[in-house]
């Protein structure tokens, strides 16, 4: 939370959740990779990458710079920007 928040008390702004969806995201494929019959499981991860896919939109919208920096931080791959 301190490398993506204001301090270490900041655990609800966008970078931080998107930051933290991460880490639960690899940790869940990593499990997965190993439990392939875990639907549940697989459920969960699609949850989580929907979120986060909403959460990395939000952000784009409102400060593309720091959508970027995000992303490029995080290594999560991102499409083609819509200019509305």
């Amino acid at each position: 939370m301190n490398a993506y928040g204001k301090d270490a008390q900041d655990t609800g702004s966008t970078s931080v959740q998107v930051a933290l969806l991460s880490d639960r995201i690899s940790n869940l494929s990593k499990h997965l990779a190993t439990n392939k019959k875990d639907k549940a499981g697989q459920r969960g991860l699609q949850l989580m990458n929907g979120q986060r896919r909403r959460l990395l939109k939000y952000l784009e919208g409102q400060d593309y710079d720091a959508y970027i920096a995000l992303t490029n931080k995080l290594s999560i791959r991102r499409g083609q920007r819509v200019v509305r």
